[in-house]
């Protein structure tokens, strides 16, 4: 994506799209992430000239680099199997209260600390861990270093002190030597060999989405930023450790300017592309149109259950979950997608009631950014769930978080998120839906809990 930011413009266009996906290779599922790196060189020439470079990509996955500075093989894709049992293998050293008081980040199977304590022996080959955005500004600039909002993922990050938590790597069995230099967004990292300058974002890709949540001032908002994955809660300025957060396993994971986006991992939309890619289908929006004409609410399913993660054969997953807890299963595409869709609003809904509980807070609205607020029936779905309104975009809000942040370390007039969410509000379309009332949520969370 080419940025522009100034006065009054802020715009992004698509110069090179390319895909991207795990990679099955033996028993292991990896990301290509040479072929990454070929086409992030390739999409900074197809840019032209440009102020400067900023990568944001996904959390948790990593490179392990050697003495020399060397990648010791293909980073291992989180939806990958090797991490199966190391959480509770690990919470028998390290109780998961107190992993919880330290880094406060949701339990999650694939997190890093998981990940590199079932790497076993190869660690001691290992010099650096790079986390995927990280890496690539290495390969550009030749300069190692960690930048917080995505190393806040990995669960192995002091979220109160905002340091390295070495002492607990050690404990864990990881060598706190793989710990690199921790960097804040705004940081220039090095140079390109172009010369243009490498800048630390959020690189944590919802980091930079909230960034340009087009949030207006005194409103208490809550964001999703819609994907592959929903990451749906709230921005506080403190992290919230208590015994309720932990059971309702919500994260503090770091945000641009020393926020905490304290939210939970939702599924996501996911859920719905492998569905379209398990029918070979390609016409979303017909799909989707399909879908509204469908009762809404006829079957629902936990979509954050662990049959969801892995990729497979999600129609027939839906199914089977419907059966188990007493359900008739969707008949049909349409059926099913509406099944998909509604299923994820009553995740939104659960998690933002949740996370206005934990913290004390009203919700007045919902900001949905991101690719799912191109996705009408989720946003009105999510509306009805949550009986608040929702504003649906902006769609690029990575890519617009990201130039936001490159901007301001270039000089740009932004001080504060306050001034950069006024930029997005003056520049991007928002669409916004209102609850409607018709559908019984409550009694749909009631009857998938039983």
């Amino acid at each position: 994506m080419a940025g522009t930011a100034g006065p009054s413009t802020l715009r992004v266009e698509e110069v090179r799209r390319f895909p991207n996906g795990g990679v099955r290779a033996g028993p292991a599922l990896y990301w290509d992430i040479l072929g990454l790196y070929r086409e992030t060189l390739a999409g900074i020439g197809d840019a032209g000239r440009v102020d400067g470079i900023g990568i944001d990509s996904w959390a948790v996955d990593y490179g392990l680099l050697d003495e020399r500075g060397a990648l010791l093989g293909n980073p291992v894709c989180y939806r990958d199997s090797r991490t199966d049992g190391v959480p509770a293998k690990l919470a028998a050293t390290i109780p998961d209260r107190e992993l919880y008081d330290i880094t406060g980040l949701q339990q999650l199977p694939f997190n890093t600390l998981y990940q590199l304590v079932s790497e076993g022996d190869r660690l001691t080959a290992a010099a650096t861990m790079l986390l995927i955005p990280d890496l690539l500004n290495y390969w550009l600039t030749g300069s190692i270093g960690a930048e917080r909002t995505n190393a806040s993922t990995t669960q192995l990050y002091d979220v109160r002190a905002r340091t390295w938590a070495t002492s607990l790597a050690s404990r864990a069995g990881i060598p706190p030597r793989l710990l690199p230099p921790l960097r804040d967004p705004g940081t220039i990292v090095g140079e390109a060999p172009s010369g243009v300058p490498v800048i630390a974002v959020g690189s944590h890709d919802t980091a930079s989405a909230v960034v340009a949540v087009p949030a207006s001032p005194g409103t208490n908002f809550a964001y999703i930023s819609s994907g592959t994955w929903s990451l749906a809660g709230l921005e506080l300025t403190a992290p919230q450790l208590s015994d309720a957060a932990l059971a309702a396993n919500f994260t503090n994971e770091g945000g641009v300017d020393g926020t905490i986006r304290f939210l939970r991992n939702v599924m996501g939309l996911w859920v719905l592309s492998e569905t379209m890619r398990t029918w070979s289908a390609s016409d979303l929006p017909g799909l989707l149109s399909a879908a509204a004409g469908s009762p809404a609410l006829a079957a629902v399913v936990d979509i954050d259950a662990p049959e969801f993660l892995p990729p497979g054969d999600m129609p027939e997953r839906i199914a089977a979950a419907c059966r188990a807890t007493g359900q008739r299963p969707p008949s049909g595409r349409a059926a099913t997608v509406r099944c998909i869709v509604d299923s994820l609003a009553l995740a939104h809904r659960r998690t933002i009631h949740e996370a206005a509980t934990l913290t004390g807070r009203s919700v007045d609205v919902v900001h949905i950014v991101g690719g799912g607020a191109r996705n009408e029936l989720l946003c009105q779905s999510t509306a009805d769930a949550c009986g608040v309104p929702v504003l649906a975009g902006p769609v690029e809000a990575a890519a617009l978080g990201n130039v936001l942040v490159q901007a301001r370390a270039l000089g740009e007039d932004l001080p504060d998120l306050a001034a950069m969410r006024a930029l997005v509000r003056e520049t991007q379309e928002i669409r916004r839906y209102e609850p409607r009332g018709t559908a019984d949520w409550a009694a749909a969370e009631a009857r998938l809990r039983g």
